[in-house]
């Protein structure tokens, strides 16, 4: 069954690996036009597009690398990414940008540190006003155009807070996961964070969610940031285990086996718009095992 609402105005391979790419009858509406066109539309009439979604796996993390850092570290549940993990996730943005058939308006990213440098490589090479095929990360942009893509930090995509996901020797000992968002929001490119945005989780889970609860969260999140922008394309910048979700979630009898650094999947669906309310299809995966990185059998 598909869904209807209001409209809103509110373990994979690396990037290398061949994008899967649909030629789509009815391609999504650039936002800017969506408006002009509404101005001039009976308000009786309907219109149909795709809204495309991608969910991503943040990038190489430094304590699977330097197994040392987490004994000094203030934060040892919250690694950074190496500089593989920036020049992959940079990488990866560049892809989208060259290789997908539709823009990407919008971003959304768990407030873990690793997703937000992820985020931030991503958006710097979306937003780069020169495309230098010889950039490795988002220090060699010169200029970027903040207009091109808007970013924003949310809650129901972060980790999955329980012991499965996070030791229990470096997880917070009173279970409470603190994150300045400020701090976070500055590290984002400047001018692409839309102040406007009500996150769609005010609050993080609890500490020892349980795996199936944190599951359905990441099924929750994805349908519930489609809706809210249900005339724009989404990236959402999570977890190994959100990526996974958001192929098991939505193809029927598909275990995902696998998800690697900055590997990702493709959603799509079928959105109609009519007197200012949307009513949408159910979303289908579009990728095959071993493209855009993702590895799963069917059932």
């Amino acid at each position: 069954m598909g869904r209807t609402g209001t409209l809103c105005n509110c373990f994979i391979a690396s990037f290398r690996t061949p994008i899967s790419i649909c030629r789509r009858k009815n391609p999504l509406i650039p936002w800017r036009k969506l408006n002009l066109m509404a101005a001039s539309m009976d308000p009786s009439d309907t219109k149909t597009y795709q809204q495309n979604v991608l969910v991503m796996r943040h990038g190489d993390r430094l304590d699977n690398f330097d197994p040392t850092w987490e004994k000094t570290a203030d934060r040892p549940w919250d690694p950074p990414l190496i500089q593989n993990g920036l020049h992959r996730a940079f990488g990866t943005g560049r892809e989208f940008r060259t290789r997908l058939p539709f823009p990407i308006h919008r971003v959304f990213v768990s407030p873990f540190l690793r997703c937000i440098q992820t985020a931030s490589e991503v958006v710097a090479a979306l937003c780069s006003v020169d495309d230098d095929p010889n950039a490795k990360s988002s220090n060699d942009v010169v200029a970027i155009d903040p207009s091109r893509v808007k970013v924003s930090i949310e809650y129901g995509l972060c980790e999955m807070l329980n012991k499965t996901a996070i030791r229990i020797d470096v997880a917070p000992k009173d279970g409470i996961f603190r994150f300045d968002v400020p701090q976070l929001e500055a590290l984002l490119p400047s001018g692409t964070v839309d102040p406007t945005v009500e996150p769609v989780y005010k609050e993080l889970p609890q500490w020892e969610e349980t795996v199936r609860d944190a599951r359905s969260r990441y099924e929750r999140i994805i349908k519930a940031l489609a809706d809210k922008y249900p005339s724009q394309n989404l990236l959402l910048v999570t977890h190994g285990e959100g990526v996974g979700v958001s192929v098991s979630a939505f193809k029927e009898d598909t275990n995902v086996i696998e998800v690697d650094y900055c590997a990702y999947s493709e959603l799509t669906r079928q959105v109609s718009l009519k007197n200012e309310s949307f009513s949408a299809g159910n979303f289908e995966v579009l990728i095959e095992s071993g493209q855009t990185g993702v590895t799963y059998i069917a059932e």
